[in-house]
């Protein structure tokens, strides 16, 4: 139960840390400290969702189709090498950087609509969340509810702290080589995933 639990809480926070649209404009209204709570709250739910219906909605499919599920895992450790693949190019090409004060203040309505526009219209969320965990989920045969809490937690953990603690980071994250470690360590956590499933798939 623990070992699904942390796998988990490892697998589900390595892909919500990829550098991306919603958790660039998290950090932001955490650095201005703009309606930090409900955008935080509709990261984490929304993530929460999709993995249920990754880790529960997978796991049912597979018991039909039960070669699906070998499949899959391929499918994923491919997708968590391009991905990873993407990552230490970022690293290497450098040049991001975050600027809370660009940009003007939003309202409550148009913060939320914004974060759920870059949420459920990024296919990634759906590849990360829906094929990626559900297809991992299926390793921990009659653990799943483990592993989907592991993962569930991690989106609280993870949403929670980057809204809360962005001020913290904000000297720190306004360095674009501070991106580049950070696209370098999401890199090599993606591939030593990807290498999980391959030899113990």
């Amino acid at each position: 139960m623990l070992t699904a639990y942390l796998n988990g809480f490892g697998v589900s926070i390595t892909l919500i840390m990829a550098i991306g649209a919603q958790n660039a404009f998290l950090l932001k209204q955490g650095l201005r400290r703009e309606h930090v709570l409900p955008l935080v709250l509709v990261c984490a739910f929304s993530d929460a969702m999709l993995m249920t219906v990754g880790v529960f909605g997978f796991t049912a499919l597979t018991d039909v189709l039960p070669a699906l599920a070998p499949v899959m895992l391929w499918l994923g450790a491919a997708f968590l090498f391009v991905y990873g693949a993407f990552s230490f190019w970022r690293a290497w090409k450098g040049g991001a950087a975050l600027d809370p004060a660009s940009g003007s203040a939003t309202s409550l309505k148009a913060a939320v609509l914004f974060c759920l526009a870059i949420t459920y219209l990024n296919p990634h969320v759906y590849l990360d969340t829906v094929l990626l965990v559900g297809s991992i989920a299926t390793r921990f045969e009659g653990v799943e509810v483990a592993f989907w809490a592991g993962a569930v937690t991690s989106s609280f953990v993870f949403f929670f702290s980057l809204g809360y603690g962005a001020r913290l980071l904000a000297p720190v994250m306004a360095k674009p080589g501070s991106w580049r470690v950070l696209e370098f360590l999401i890199g090599c956590v993606m591939w030593a995933i990807a290498l999980g499933l391959i030899f113990k798939g």
